[in-house]
């Protein structure tokens, strides 16, 4: 069941911030020799531009009639909920125990709710556990993306599909180590090592410097989040996943709103 719905305007909505997050994450591949720019620079200028974007998706799909009161209401609870388990695991051998939460409430409720989730639960998170600096943007589209790929992955049912979620799980948790590695590879080496980002070298170059640097230092990080998420999944995902489509169907938010003449 899709209980944010995406339609034209938020698909519209959707690509446009996803294509901004994809500049956000890879420009140092692109970047000319002669750029100055530092975090200080470019953190603040995607936090406002995500922002931005963000309030863009969810205008589109109040417009649309996606997001009524009831899918807001279970958007702020699971928020919540994935902002309280947060501080359970982070900083403990690369468990992050919200990408449980995200990736189910992605499958269950669809992936525009899993793109709203992704956003809302790492910004409450980032508040409660003083979590607010230059890297929280780049942590809030890799979840809105991941919440958005758990909605979008192809049919399935039984014991196949926990299959499927714990094998999307461990690779999501691979790729947000990734992408994160890229928010502060560029500034935090400076330019004498191996491992260095090169202003202006080639594409091929930087590339090859930035897995090894990716590899060497937060490979292990990974893999831990990987496991822990994937093995509960596979240990609770059925029952999570049979409660939240059940408070789905209870709530039906598929229902047709009509006004009786008084």
């Amino acid at each position: 069941m899709n209980v944010v719905r995406i339609g034209p305007r938020t698909a519209v909505a959707l690509v446009i911030a996803s294509a901004f997050g994809v500049v956000a994450f890879f420009w140092p591949f692109f970047v000319s020799r002669e750029s100055t720019l530092g975090a200080s620079d470019v953190a603040p200028l995607i936090f406002g531009a995500l922002l931005l974007l963000v309030l863009a998706v969810v205008l589109a799909q109040v417009s649309e009639g996606g997001l009524d009161a009831k899918a807001l209401a279970l958007l702020g609870v699971l928020s919540a909920v994935g902002a309280a388990l947060r501080p359970l695991g982070a900083g403990t051998a690369g468990v992050e125990l919200i990408f449980f939460l995200l990736v189910l409430g992605g499958r269950a409720l669809g992936p525009g709710f899993g793109f709203s989730l992704g956003c809302t639960t790492l910004f409450a998170s980032a508040l409660i556990t003083a979590g607010v600096g230059p890297w929280m943007p780049y942590q809030m589209f890799a979840c809105a993306w991941i919440g958005l790929g758990a909605g979008l992955l192809p049919r399935a049912t039984g014991r196949r599909e926990i299959w499927l979620l714990v094998a999307y799980t461990a690779a999501a948790a691979f790729l947000y180590g990734l992408l994160l590695n890229l928010s502060f590879w560029p500034f935090t080496l400076g330019a004498d090592t191996q491992l260095s980002f090169v202003p202006g070298g080639s594409l091929v170059e930087n590339i090859h410097r930035y897995l090894v640097f990716d590899v060497t230092t937060s490979l292990g990080w990974d893999t831990g989040r990987a496991l822990s998420n994937a093995l509960l999944i596979l240990l609770a995902g059925r029952p999570v996943l049979d409660a939240l489509r059940r408070a789905t169907r209870r709530a039906s938010f598929d229902a047709p709103v009509t006004f009786e003449p008084a």
